[in-house]
């Protein structure tokens, strides 16, 4: 007689994946203000909308993913940051607008659930939260086998904020204001396919090679979490010498900085006002990668733009500066047609 078919048997285990959710269900807590209304469980989470503070409030959502990132943190068994990663994307993604966070939403997936990493990635997704004001309020774990390869995991996050209408971004950018940049501490969630690529499969190196220029493993230095800007640039943006705010993910310069131009204006770039990390020349020495591919790809450095008014810009990068983050004008605003040009 064969055994009784069940669902733990065709590969997806319900009790697994409660224990896992234990695990980290004091940390989520941990993020819910009174804001949130009612417990755990619910079939949707609810968050008391009022904002008393604002005339004319907006909510302003946005959703993205880690990407093959995911597969890096699999080849260096390392998973600990990917949770922060996807948080302060998203964060990063609506600050551009000026909101602040109020909820966030994650999504994993996998062949296989492993509470231990299930652990990791939600815990510091809880925890990156915590840093912003943010609450995790909901999430779904999904277990599919014949979808994802074995040890495989995805991640997505959905974020909701809120901005006072007349407080929202971009503002009016003109020709002469100043682009400040701000550091990035690495690739953050961004081109990993083409890193992937051009150091494992191209160059030959692995994740646990430590080439003399980097000072660590290549898995450590590409594992580096998503640097979060909310803290830092939040506090500048009742000053109405910032005019727009663009992050720098897929697409690089080329395809982000024009999101918060006008259509008369362009955006001049001057390369040498900043150093890229090592691990930039090192993807683009290993794949014989061009110039404009690596700045279209990466954030080279730059993960966040501010265009202020080119008198308060000084001012600007002394506040950044004085908030932790390694910030300097890198060019200025310019007649054209909404593009970047680097020289």
């Amino acid at each position: 007689m064969s055994s009784e078919l069940t669902y733990a048997s065709s590969g997806v285990n319900i009790d697994e994946a409660s224990r896992a959710l234990r695990g980290v269900v004091g940390k989520i807590q941990a993020t819910q203000g009174e804001d949130v209304v009612g417990g755990m469980g619910s079939f949707g989470a609810l968050f008391r909308g009022s904002f008393p503070g604002m005339a004319n409030p907006l909510l302003v959502s946005s959703i993205d993913g880690v990407g093959t990132k995911t597969k890096v943190a699999q080849m260096a068994g390392d998973y600990s940051n990917l949770g922060k990663d996807i948080v302060n994307h998203c964060v990063n993604d609506i600050l551009c607008q000026g909101a602040k966070p109020l909820f966030f939403l994650d999504y994993f997936a996998t062949s296989q659930l492993s509470a231990d990493v299930f652990e990791a990635v939600v815990g510091s997704m809880a925890d990156a939260c915590s840093e912003v004001g943010c609450a995790l309020i909901g999430g779904e774990t999904a277990e599919m086998p014949g979808v994802y390869v074995e040890g495989e995991i995805d991640i997505v996050g959905a974020i909701v904020g809120i901005v006072d209408n007349e407080q929202r971004f971009p503002r009016t950018v003109s020709p002469g204001d100043a682009v400040i940049g701000i550091a990035s501490n690495g690739l953050h969630t961004n081109g990993f396919s083409l890193a992937r690529r051009a150091l494992f499969e191209v160059g030959g190196y692995s994740v646990r090679d430590e080439p003399a220029e980097l000072g660590e493993s290549i898995g450590s230095v590409l594992l580096k979490p998503h640097r979060c800007y909310f803290n830092s640039v939040y506090p500048l943006l009742q000053q109405p010498t910032v005019h727009a705010i663009a992050h720098l993910t897929g697409g690089g310069f080329f395809d982000n900085i024009p999101r918060v131009l006008p259509s008369s204006t362009k955006v001049l770039i001057e390369k040498r006002s900043w150093t890229p990390a090592p691990i930039f020349e090192m993807i683009q020495n290993a794949g014989q990668i061009s110039e404009s591919e690596m700045y279209r790809t990466f954030n080279m450095g730059i993960g966040m733009v501010l265009i202020v008014d080119r008198y308060a810009a000084q001012g600007v990068v002394d506040a950044l500066t004085e908030f932790g983050e390694h910030a300097a004008v890198i060019g200025e605003v310019q007649q054209g047609s909404r593009d970047v040009q680097l020289i």
